[in-house]
């Protein structure tokens, strides 16, 4: 317990890749910053850095330090939260790695419920893609994962997983609006606002195309789902999304239809954990509530 600070400020140092700019985050002088991690090493034993030309970076003593510190903290949020039970107070902390498609509908809807009936829980929603999501379950900076069609699946433990077909989304005065079989080949002749390949739906927009022989060519690329549903309303041009980030979508002016699954894969959104992890109390009482969200919808 007497080394949490001294644990916190080895963690600046991991997120800034250097003592100087860990203690400008922290408000302390470098040097002061410097001579703590010495002393801590002395005390541990062994360095835990290594001290390069241009900032430090963990040695494998530190790898498993910081293992540790981890744990410990996650030990400490669940004892934590079990208190709390106990006291009737429920408090705790959630925080969860999600694609962007979960969040104006679906995630926003489900934290307001949780909080509802536990207004003492707080939330930390972070944006991930898919590489990233897996990233921050293994470094412990989200305890839940809520992501379309991840790339790594080996720290990642499923909950719940549930199709989610890609669909089109377009002006309702667009000549595609009424259709009702949409082909992917069609799509492709108007002006495309694509997400970047990052993103799970451009990768299986990729498959697709790639598979009747024809190219994705983006007018507007980005990263943001808010763009492409709006951007639509400006010029007579086609956005993809998943059902989930549209489900609530009541503008009268869009239109949104799937597209053909003979030409575009259904993807996967997934919802998970980090492999063998215990979850905090209030983590674990929220994915719980999520995974009955998601199957509800299947």
């Amino acid at each position: 317990m007497r080394h949490l600070k001294t644990f916190e400020l080895i963690e600046a140092v991991v997120r800034a890749g250097s003592i100087r700019k860990a203690a400008e985050d922290a408000s302390l002088t470098a040097s002061a910053l410097n001579r703590r991690i010495q002393n801590f090493e002395d005390e541990f034993g062994w360095p835990i850095f290594e001290r390069l030309p241009r900032g430090m970076r963990l040695n494998p003593a530190g790898e498993l330090l910081m293992a540790h510190i981890r744990n410990q903290r996650t030990d400490m949020q669940r004892v934590q939260s079990r208190v709390a039970d106990l006291s009737g107070e429920r408090r705790g902390h959630v925080s969860i790695a999600c694609s962007q498609a979960t969040i104006p509908y679906f995630l926003s809807h489900q934290i307001a419920l949780y909080r509802k009936e536990h207004p003492g829980v707080t939330f930390a929603v972070n944006v991930r893609d898919r590489v990233q999501a897996e990233q921050d379950l293994a470094s412990f900076s989200s305890d839940l994962a809520l992501v379309f069609e991840p790339i790594h699946m080996a720290e990642f433990e499923v909950i719940c997983a549930t199709a989610q077909a890609v669909h089109a989304v377009m002006r309702a005065d667009d000549p595609l609006a009424d259709r009702t079989d949409l082909r992917l080949r069609e799509c492709l002749r108007h002006k495309l606002i694509l997400p970047t390949k990052a993103y799970g739906v451009r990768h299986l927009l990729e498959i697709g195309a790639a598979t009747i022989g024809e190219a994705l060519n983006a007018a507007v690329e980005t990263e943001s789902f808010d763009l492409i549903r709006h951007y639509i309303t400006q010029e007579h041009a086609i956005g993809f999304q998943i059902p989930i980030g549209l489900d609530s979508e009541r503008q009268a002016d869009m239109v949104h239809r799937p597209v053909s699954k003979k030409d575009v894969p259904v993807g996967q959104l997934l919802l998970g954990q980090m492999k063998g992890r215990t979850l905090p109390v209030a983590s674990a009482k929220f994915l719980q509530q999520l995974t009955e969200a998601l199957e509800g919808q299947s």
